[in-house]
């Protein structure tokens, strides 16, 4: 932003910065749009230049129509921007009204995106940011506020997407890094685990072991002793009943 500060087209870049906001819609931003008191952005048209021709347009869709917040710093440059517009159309005679486009080209018009797009080429060059467009303030000023925790939806409303899902797919690899930057918050704030010593814990549980079976085995033999003899000349598998006179026997 440095290198465009003294740029006539700066006002403009800087607002795209910090909402987020279409070529178009900023082009289409009446004063009228900007409530610089309640800190909001509303887009109600949008503004295309085809072969010459200026063009408003409504939004997109219904969804496009949309109230966009903006933050303290682009408000008080805002008024300051609005106080020299003001002067400016007083110096050269011309009423100043709320339907006047916020950003306009040096001689009052519309700006063309043609020609905002070239100044903001050689602007990137200068900065060592080769092939970033203006477009591209769009995705910057998304990643920002993922960088900074703002949740998916708000971003989607402000970038007016189709969906939640649709940014979140946009902007994956962002959303990628923030979770690895999580892990290593959480890894600063949990302690490290606690070593239990495996190898003694197993040889405790081998000793339950052979003592539970020892246990069985005793057990098994008690069964033994006093287990009901066969009845003489009967198959001892075929499960003859046994005389209730017949007592128990110790084998």
């Amino acid at each position: 932003m440095e290198v465009a500060a003294d740029n006539y087209y700066y006002p403009i870049i800087y607002s795209a910065l910090s909402t987020g906001l279409r070529q178009a819609e900023l082009f289409g931003l009446r004063w009228r749009d900007i409530d610089l008191d309640m800190l909001s952005t509303s887009i109600s048209q949008v503004l295309y230049k085809r072969r010459g021709i200026c063009q408003y347009k409504e939004p997109k869709t219904s969804h496009s129509r949309r109230r966009v917040a903006m933050t303290p710093k682009l408000a008080l440059y805002l008024r300051e921007y609005k106080t020299e517009r003001e002067w400016l159309n007083r110096q050269l005679g011309k009423p100043f009204t709320l339907d006047d486009l916020v950003f306009t080209g040096i001689e009052g018009k519309p700006i063309d995106p043609g020609v905002l797009s070239h100044s903001f080429g050689r602007l990137a060059v200068q900065a060592g940011l080769e092939n970033v467009r203006f477009h591209d303030l769009r995705h910057t000023f998304a990643s920002l506020m993922l960088l900074r925790g703002a949740k998916p939806k708000i971003i989607s409303e402000a970038l007016d997407h189709s969906s939640v899902a649709f940014t979140m797919d946009v902007y994956s690899h962002i959303i990628d890094g923030i979770q690895s930057d999580a892990m290593a918050l959480l890894d600063e704030l949990l302690p490290a685990g606690v070593s239990q010593k495996i190898n003694a814990n197993l040889r405790i549980i081998g000793d339950k072991r052979q003592h539970f079976s020892f246990k069985c085995q005793r057990s098994s033999g008690v069964e033994q002793r006093f287990r009901k003899p066969p009845v003489v000349g009967s198959n001892p598998t075929a499960g003859s009943v046994i005389p209730a006179t017949t007592p128990y026997t110790s084998i």
